[in-house]
């Protein structure tokens, strides 16, 4: 007769388990901590913030409000490690200048002029480069910015992944716009600009050669004229954001904690296109979580939302705009949806991300 091993004989290698999610413990940087979740939040908090000490200001915005020689300003800087750096609907290129011009428009300032930086990997064809910045160049155009100043580096082949961009951007804040995550009140209704999860799904159905019965396209898109069609309203717009890394999900989470209050959402009015829905099922991914690059969500009075939202729906980019909750004094800090069974479900932020390098 065979013998089996014993139980003690068989030693197990715990130390050669691999977890399929990021583990917070982690002594080394994991991708999580780019994917706009809590992971990155712990790291701006716990790292970055105690060395930066007193150097920082601890804003925490997409975009820093300034005041100059009188002039109030908006500057925020973003850096883009999108893979494929071409992908449908866009191109890293013009991902980089729509990027830093829409977290200039959530703080409700007119993009004026932006930066570009190139980490460039040895071996990559100039082509591709060229093609790569003649769409930042459309796009700047498109969105009524001026590329002022740059600089360009380049790796070691195999230390790089073709192109990494950085944009930094200046705008400018007109008086009486006072628009950040701060100033979201009970009461207010929350608005989406249009469907969700288009821009993760376009890249993660080309990075991994997925079809899903029709093409996906990015949503990649300059928001500075629908902010700008929603300020003429004279509205007092309370928050504007922008859904990319970490989705609607991670954006309200944000949004319900730097303003103290509870965000009640509607499932069944979430705009979620039917093929970024089958792809999601495909993936196993929530559609909450997927990111966005021509989308944004609006907290504003619930007295002010009517005129808010005709003016998003004669803009071509909020044409398919609608309200999918409102503030409430319950759970302050949480997320809270319901669901199409009449039940409800918190909305936690995101540890990590479900789609890496998205943006």
């Amino acid at each position: 007769m065979r013998e089996h091993a014993s139980p003690v004989a068989a030693a197990i290698d715990i130390e050669s388990w691999v977890c399929p999610a990021p583990l917070r413990d982690s002594p080394n940087i994991v991708m999580g901590h780019g994917g706009g979740g809590a992971l990155s939040a712990e790291l701006i908090e716990h790292l970055f913030l105690p060395a930066f000490g007193s150097a920082a200001d601890a804003g925490l915005g997409d975009s820093a409000v300034l005041t100059l020689g009188g002039a109030k300003l908006a500057f925020s800087t973003d850096s883009y490690v999108v893979k494929p750096m071409v992908f449908p609907g866009g191109t890293i290129g013009d991902l980089a200048v729509n990027g830093t011009v829409n977290d200039l428009a959530m703080s409700g300032a007119r993009p004026m002029v932006l930066s570009t930086a190139f980490i460039l990997e040895e071996g990559t064809a100039l082509a591709d480069i060229a093609r790569i910045a003649t769409a930042m160049g459309t796009a700047a155009l498109a969105a009524g910015v001026t590329l002022v100043t740059g600089d360009t580096k380049v790796v070691d082949s195999g230390h790089g992944d073709g192109v990494f961009i950085n944009t930094a951007g200046i705008g400018v804040i007109d008086d009486g716009v006072d628009i950040k995550p701060q100033r979201a009140s009970v009461g207010d209704v929350v608005i989406v600009s249009g469907d969700i999860g288009v821009h993760g799904i376009a890249v993660m159905s080309c990075r991994e050669g997925l079809e899903f019965g029709t093409e996906v396209l990015s949503d990649s898109a300059p928001l500075n004229g629908l902010v700008a069609a929603m300020v003429a309203t004279g509205a007092d717009i309370h928050t504007l954001r922008d859904p990319t890394r970490g989705g609607v999900a991670a954006t309200l989470n944000e949004i319900a904690k730097a303003a103290g209050v509870g965000v009640a959402i509607v499932e069944g009015a979430l705009p979620i296109p039917s093929a970024v829905r089958d792809a999601c099922g495909v993936l196993g991914l929530d559609p909450l979580f997927v990111a966005n690059e021509g989308k944004l969500l609006a907290f504003v009075p619930r007295t002010s939302a009517d005129r808010v939202l005709e003016a998003m729906r004669a803009h071509p980019l909020g044409a398919n705009a609608t309200v999918i909750g409102e503030c409430v004094q319950d759970h302050p800090g949480m997320v809270v949806a319901r669901t199409t069974f009449g039940a409800s479900r918190v909305v936690d932020l995101p540890l990590g991300e479900q789609l890496p390098r998205i943006c």
